[in-house]
């Protein structure tokens, strides 16, 4: 079971370096020879963060990407519904239809309770966080 997706992780080391140059534009290729990505993947997800107004963008000799948001205010939980979806353990799914017994699964009632933990876990992580 994978939490983080490489979108998510791409993500979250690209805003790193922006926040590390929180009042200059950056280029793509400048993020991701810094982080050690690949150019093309950073585009699409640089792309992604522009459309979510996380970053904003500037063409031109002096372009690049800046962040749009305080670095306080990026949450990992928020980079995991743009680029995975909803943090979900478990599916209830049978056969590509609802379990007939969703409302009176134990199993599922368990594990509920520990996904609130790991959204609440993943909402505390901002990207000010992680750069120490």
């Amino acid at each position: 079971m994978k939490f983080l997706t490489k979108n998510t992780d791409y993500a979250a080391r690209a805003l790193m370096v922006l926040a590390g140059h929180r009042d200059e534009y950056m280029s793509a290729r400048d993020i991701a020879e810094e982080q050690e990505m690949p150019y093309q993947f950073t585009r699409r997800i640089l792309q992604e963060l522009i459309k979510k107004g996380i970053v904003a963008s500037k063409e031109g000799g002096r372009g690049g990407v800046i962040l749009q948001r305080d670095p306080e205010d990026i949450k990992i939980v928020e980079l995991i519904n743009i680029f995975q979806g909803e943090v979900e353990l478990f599916d209830c799914m049978f056969r590509d239809k609802p379990c007939k017994n969703r409302a009176t699964c134990v199993l599922r009632q368990k594990i509920q309770k520990i996904t609130a933990i790991v959204k609440k876990e993943f909402a505390d992580i901002t990207i000010a966080s992680l750069m120490g």
